[in-house]
């Protein structure tokens, strides 16, 4: 009985030893600030209590992620993504100010303190809050989609990824673009395929006063007709523009599967223009002008 009785002690002893040192653990000070009746002290039990909630937060996030994009298609979940990376910081944010203010830091005094500080980088970043703003409305309204051909400020690409911030095109000549968001909202954006690929092409010509008319329409259609890229149906179209100054105005509409590549084939019809002109004897103009000198 009495080693029995002895155990228990030392056994109880060792316990309170253990339960001591982890209380001094976590009731140990890192630093303190702020007045003296109302300090602010940081302890060991205060930094893990933050630690935990933004773990827990971190999980809670990555569940409602597996939960929400679990169903979605590829295209819409890389939408969600990208919207959700933006969000999820901002989540982060207001955790992490609540548990500091739960532990009682005082929030208010350093928003107040850092005001001036905090209207400098809002202005800093307004392009960038702009981005991200048009980045949201992109996916929300499916003003653009990857694979689209789009046109904005003067310079056309293939769209290969659209993140919240910007968007990564490709130019027919293998260049990058990459365009900030909020372009779509400050410039015009032409969608070239958001009805389809198939767009409507056009090539102007004039020809010579005198020439045979009938003649350069069939010139024309077989100029058309005879590219692979053209499309058959609908059947390409001439119309007879204008009396122009120096020439009889044409133009040749004919329809493409592929807009992006729409530049060779163009080339290439008016190569066959210019021969089919010359086989025929069909002469395209250039401005003339007579000028008359008067001696005094």
């Amino acid at each position: 009985m009495i080693q029995e009785e002895i155990a228990t002690q030392v056994k109880d002893v060792i316990q309170k030893d253990i339960w001591g040192a982890i209380k001094e653990f976590l009731n140990y000070e890192i630093f303190h600030f702020g007045a003296d009746s109302h300090p602010f002290i940081l302890t060991v039990r205060l930094l893990l209590f933050v630690v935990l909630i933004l773990l827990v937060t971190s999980f809670l996030l990555k569940f409602f992620k597996r939960l929400m994009t679990r169903k979605l298609k590829k295209e819409d979940k890389r939408k969600f993504e990208s919207v959700f990376s933006f969000l999820k910081y901002l989540v982060y944010i207001i955790v992490l100010f609540g548990a500091l203010d739960g532990i009682g830091f005082n929030i208010t005094a350093i928003f107040a303190a850092s005001a001036a500080l905090l209207v400098g980088v809002g202005l800093a970043l307004q392009t960038f809050i702009q981005d991200i703003l048009s980045g949201i409305f992109i996916f929300v309204d499916n003003t653009v989609h990857v694979d689209d051909i789009i046109e904005i400020e003067g310079k056309v690409g293939r769209v290969e990824e659209i993140k919240l911030r910007t968007t990564r095109a490709v130019t027919i000549d293998n260049k990058v673009l990459i365009i900030p968001n909020h372009k779509y909202l400050s410039s015009s954006l032409y969608n070239w395929t958001q009805n389809g690929t198939i767009t409507r092409e056009s090539i102007a010509v004039g020809v010579a006063y005198g020439s045979d008319t009938q003649l350069v329409k069939k010139l024309l259609m077989q100029a058309a007709s005879s590219n692979d890229q053209v499309l058959k149906e609908p059947e390409p179209l001439v119309l007879f523009t204008d009396f122009a100054d120096s020439s009889l105005n044409f133009k040749l509409i004919f329809t493409l599967n592929d807009s992006f590549q729409g530049a060779i084939p163009k080339s290439e019809i008016r190569f066959e223009i210019d021969r089919l002109f010359r086989e025929n004897n069909v002469s395209i103009p250039f401005p003339q002008r007579e000028v008359t000198i008067l001696k005094e």
